[in-house]
């Protein structure tokens, strides 16, 4: 299915239904690009509301690094999106039991006069059919892209409705801030400055395992 292109003006005069943006991901740690993104989003897709959602057991990573515990991650993202408007920061992956799917936080926020759009990287967007119960993703939430470098041509698959975001060309990575985080390089600019102000307190990502 072809995306609409936000791009150009995305405007209606009147919305039906409250529009509801959810952005999950681990955020460790929550960097400015995530901030730009939320802000775009709000802004193009004429969101009442955006959801950050921070996820309690990310099972996709789950054993392939070290994961800095939750509450600390929901820390740093109230953080990270304090000053952006209209942003809420909720732990209800959190205080679930087991693993954090998106599924059951679209349920979560369902019901018949909102309308629920999901944030997702381009690489991300490209495997949502390997998702837990991604047919029931697909009827709950329009999907609402935005390009990730090296996966610019890359698109949900074909039962999802989705939209493409226009965003600026900040091409930051958690995985990579975490890097320099561990080579004792510097990440001002690159985190707002109260994160890494945890991320300092904390002493995050120094061992070779936060990978």
């Amino acid at each position: 299915m072809s995306a609409q292109n936000l791009s150009a003006p995305y405007r209606v005069e009147v919305h039906e239904r409250r529009r509801v943006g959810l952005f999950g991901g681990t955020f460790d740690p929550p960097h400015v690009a995530h901030v730009v993104l939320a802000a775009a989003a709000i802004d193009q897709l004429e969101l009442d509301a955006l959801i950050v959602t921070v996820a309690g057991v990310p099972w996709q990573k789950v054993g392939s690094r070290q994961i800095t515990p939750a509450t600390t991650r929901l820390e740093m993202a109230e953080a990270a999106f304090s000053d952006v408007d209209d942003v809420a920061v909720s732990d209800i992956e959190l205080r679930r039991t087991g693993n954090s799917y998106t599924v059951d936080t679209l349920h979560e926020f369902a019901d018949e006069d909102t309308e629920l759009f999901l944030l997702l990287g381009s690489d991300t967007a490209a495997g949502l059919d390997t998702w837990e119960r991604h047919r029931e993703v697909a009827e709950l939430a329009k999907i609402a892209v935005f390009p990730r470098r090296g996966y610019e041509d890359a698109t949900p698959p074909a039962d999802f409705v989705w939209l493409a975001l226009d965003l600026p060309g900040l091409e930051i990575s958690s995985t990579d801030l975490r890097r320099r985080a561990r080579a004792g390089r510097p990440i001002v600019g690159l985190v707002p400055p109260r994160v890494r102000e945890i991320i300092e307190r904390e002493g995050l990502y120094r061992s070779d395992a936060a990978r």
